[in-house]
């Protein structure tokens, strides 16, 4: 199964992650199939190719929790 989840940049205490297609049974910080955004938690950036996105969902790759949430942020920020 794929899943849209989040993979760990930046340095200690300073993360950023980009939002990436993987298998569900690959490591968190492992290769992934593609990249489909970015966020910056700490100066709360988001950017996020959605018509990508909704590519992969329509393909059966499933969000995470905190990629749903960044979702709905970005799509209520672009209404």
């Amino acid at each position: 199964m794929l899943k849209l989840r989040l993979k760990r940049l930046g340095k200690k205490r300073s993360p950023s992650y980009r939002v990436v297609v993987a298998p569900s049974t690959s490591r968190r910080d492992g290769l992934p199939i593609d990249e489909v955004g970015f966020y910056n938690p700490i100066t709360k950036e988001i950017k996020l190719d959605l018509p990508k996105i909704e590519d992969w969902i329509s393909k059966g790759a499933q969000p995470t929790s905190i990629v749903a949430h960044l979702l709905k942020k970005s799509a209520a920020a672009a209404n």
